[in-house]
């Protein structure tokens, strides 16, 4: 579990996170950058969740992020060492992305000892780009037509921060 001033994430419990978690899976906003379309079923909601569920624990970490006692969306790592998160449109602009991914990177670095953590992103989340960005993140490399999602080919920009840059920026 993580704290932070405003956040508490925690591990998934698929009954107890199914309907917030669905709401934001299902919404077209939510899902814009996502590596799949919106979640069309129930079903599929709950196979993602059951994944997240099952994450071995030497291969990655990953929480659902709550605000305010509200399920707004997960940040983690769901494989060692690729950052992702995905938050309800609904509080986008809080700051409460940056909150929960400073989180996730310092766990990783701290907790994990990782050396690098990576991110995939969707060119077009001029957002995340700079959310990443603002926390350390360089751009690596960019790549097109990585996922397709629906009929839709999407391209990546990949970026990497290592574990000295981010204490360096923390010191």
């Amino acid at each position: 579990m993580i704290r932070t001033p405003r956040l508490f994430m925690r591990p998934v419990d698929p009954e107890r996170d199914f309907a917030a978690m669905h709401a934001i899976l299902s919404a077209p906003q939510a899902m814009a950058y996502w590596s799949t379309p919106p979640h069309d079923s129930e079903a599929q909601t709950r196979e993602w969740l059951a994944a997240m569920a099952g994450i071995e624990p030497a291969l990655g970490e990953d929480f659902i992020v709550e605000f305010e006692g509200r399920v707004i969306g997960k940040a983690g790592l769901y494989r060692f060492p690729e950052l992702g998160y995905l938050l309800d449109p609904a509080v986008w602009g809080l700051g409460l992305g940056r909150e929960a991914v400073q989180a996730v990177i310092a766990r990783g670095f701290a907790v994990h000892g990782l050396p690098r953590l990576t991110a995939d992103v969707d060119p077009r989340n001029t957002a995340s780009m700079r959310l990443l960005e603002r926390l350390g993140f360089v751009e690596t490399h960019r790549q097109a037509r990585t996922w397709l999602v629906g009929d839709v080919w999407c391209d990546s920009v990949y970026y990497a921060l290592t574990r000295e840059d981010w204490y360096q920026r923390t010191a």
